[in-house]
């Protein structure tokens, strides 16, 4: 498995492309897109993390989260710091802490 440095432009460049790839849907256990990750300036970051997770875990769950929150590396402090900042990190804040797992689906563009 990669294994996250401390600096997420390091870790971001080790992360397989998402060229091709529309957005990210999130999808709760009953079936309901929860969110999405649109492919777009701003949430690219976002997108290459989440298309990680899906291809090594295959679910969003807890270990998952955490895996994800080494892979933000300094955004994860960050985001510890300013709540609702960077709410694809919350997310996997949220998940690490016991909060219920969440199905991954990529949609292609």
């Amino acid at each position: 498995m990669f294994q996250p440095s401390p600096s997420f432009k390091t870790n971001l460049d080790a992360l397989p492309s998402i060229d091709g790839i529309a957005r990210i849907e999130l999808v709760d256990a009953s079936g309901t897109v929860v969110d999405t990750i649109e492919n777009q300036p701003g949430k690219k970051g976002s997108l290459a993390v989440y298309q990680h997770l899906s291809q090594t875990f295959g679910a969003l769950n807890a270990e998952a989260a955490a895996h994800g929150l080494a892979v933000f590396a300094e955004h994860t402090a960050d985001a510890k710091a300013r709540p609702g900042a960077h709410p694809n990190i919350d997310r996997l804040f949220e998940i690490a802490e016991g909060g219920a797992a969440l199905t991954i689906s990529v949609i292609a563009a």
